[in-house]
């Protein structure tokens, strides 16, 4: 008896290692179209690095529609009374001006006024949120739910999401029976029939581009794959995995948790720490409104001038990436990091977005170096490379925003 409960119990230890990562509710058809199988771990979940071809599907992104499985991505619903009082009290930005029916980016920090993470808040009905984002932040939003009358359930394995990008997005979606999508403007919402059931589509996304996002409860999560990919056959819909994605909103000058500054919760040196302000956050900061998590650590920081870094735009000379790239200043003293990086075939430029020490890249921005290892002929050659302070996005499309969306 002691022997088989042994067994029982080494099995029981063993069994993590036997465990696959998760498959999202779009699974099926993403493995029946990966090519390359390079998957990596999001959240737990075995998501594509590419499907098919890396290069040709940011291309996709740019010149037809993109179809990118974003169910992994953390969801809140967040309802009740008190709904918006809690939101204004956790995040950054003003709830109260967020209208039903509209999205906003915004952010929270911890009480020392450092950032948690980043994200997006749907307001679907005066008392009913859903809130994005990269990190899971349950017990977080649950303790700090105490004394308000509201309620925080997760919601990431019940709605499945997928984000729908490019030039042709709207006439995919119009094609696809979608009446009255034309209407949405930027960070607009709408519920729209699907299925015996219904779909949230909003005009958000993660490219710069002309795009969608579209959640579906997880059991009807196929018939709307295959309800979009029938309409955008004649539109060059394409499915893509993240390094395409990753080209993109880098071109456009967004962020990414944990890639281009390290959230509150996963720093472990305090020099990593970052507040809204030093990672491009700044403009979040709401100072009108009541209180909110890091509020008085803030204007404190702020007005001490306590903030130590800066999150910049570089251009780069030459055409060699430049990600993971020291920065210098006058090529001797170290003063940043660079995070991201790419040659962008739709500015020409050589860019990156980089985390300088002020006051390097806030006013002592001239004679700024990076340093690079550049493959040549199997052997690593370094590279000095003048960089300079630019504005983001890299690049602006007008597409992105036109009313009504262009029928490409």
């Amino acid at each position: 008896m002691t022997s088989q409960l042994n067994n029982a119990t080494r099995t029981a230890a063993q069994a993590h290692f036997r465990t696959l990562r998760l498959g999202t509710p779009f699974q099926p058809r993403i493995d029946a179209l990966a090519k390359t199988q390079d998957w990596y771990n999001w959240a737990g979940y075995r998501a594509p690095h590419s499907l098919w071809d890396e290069e040709l599907e940011y291309f996709a992104i740019r010149s037809q529609a993109a179809l990118f499985d974003i169910s992994p991505m953390a969801k809140y619903r967040i309802e009740g009374k008190d709904a918006e009082a809690f939101l204004n009290r956790v995040t950054l930005r003003d709830v109260a001006k967020l209208k039903p029916g509209r999205v906003h980016y915004t952010a929270w920090c911890d009480d020392a006024g450092f950032v948690l993470d980043d994200g997006t808040l749907f307001r679907l009905s005066p008392t009913r949120f859903r809130l994005c984002s990269q990190e899971r932040h349950l017990p977080w939003l649950l303790d700090s739910a105490i004394g308000f009358d509201v309620t925080v359930e997760e919601e990431t394995e019940a709605v499945a999401g997928l984000a729908l990008q490019g030039p042709t997005s709207f006439a995919v979606l119009r094609d696809a029976g979608f009446v009255g999508v034309e209407k949405l403007k930027v960070f607009d919402l709408a519920d729209f029939p699907h299925d015996d059931d219904t779909v949230t589509i909003s005009r958000t996304g993660f490219t710069g581009d002309l795009g969608y996002e579209l959640f579906v409860p997880a059991d009807k999560a196929l018939s709307l794959w295959d309800r979009l990919m029938t309409a955008g056959e004649l539109r060059g819909i394409r499915a893509i995995g993240y390094t395409a994605l990753n080209r993109a909103r880098l071109e456009a000058g967004l962020i990414v948790a944990n890639g281009d500054f390290t959230t509150a919760e996963h720093a472990v040196r305090a020099d990593r720490l970052r507040m809204p302000d030093e990672i491009g956050l700044g403009f979040m900061v709401d100072l009108e409104k009541g209180h909110f998590n890091g509020r008085r650590a803030i204007v404190e920081a702020r007005t001490k001038r306590k903030l130590s870094h800066v999150l910049v735009g570089l251009e780069i000379e030459g055409n060699i990436p430049a990600e993971h790239a020291i920065v210098y200043h006058k090529k001797s003293q170290e003063v940043g990091l660079v995070s991201a990086a790419m040659w962008s075939p739709m500015a020409k430029r050589n860019v990156a977005i980089a985390s300088l020490e002020r006051p390097f890249g806030d006013t002592m921005v001239e004679d700024l170096w990076v340093e690079i290892y550049a493959m040549r002929e199997l052997q690593y050659q370094k590279l000095m490379k003048r960089a300079k302070v630019v504005a983001r996005p890299f690049i602006k499309l007008d597409r992105r925003t036109a009313n009504p969306p262009a029928d490409f």
